[in-house]
């Protein structure tokens, strides 16, 4: 197995172990944690993606991921003032389950 497509199946996995915890916990703050789970995925699979060909990997993808790296620090950031913020509203850090009247 090489080591591309063992970075791109942890990839795939990770993102799909993020979707699954993102759709399944109610409390923001885990599905902020399960974002960046899925984001770490997608950046896996972008590296693997570089070094599939032999020789010197893609210069491109590698510079994606760092940008989205620093994306990713700051909507996580974003995420975390919002997920306060709904606290100090509603008391909770969770969605409702049910409409607010």
């Amino acid at each position: 197995m090489i080591p591309a497509f063992l970075y791109a199946l942890v990839g795939v996995g990770l993102f799909t172990l993020g979707l699954y915890a993102l759709i399944i916990h109610a409390h923001l703050l885990r599905k902020i944690l399960a974002l960046n789970v899925m984001a770490s995925g997608v950046f896996l699979v972008l590296v693997a993606l570089a070094a599939r060909t032999q020789g010197m990997p893609d210069p491109v993808a590698h510079a994606m991921v760092i940008t989205g790296i620093v994306v990713a620090v700051s909507a996580t950031a974003l995420a975390l003032v919002l997920m306060l913020r709904v606290r100090i509203a509603t008391g909770r850090a969770e969605l409702a389950k049910e409409p607010l009247e």
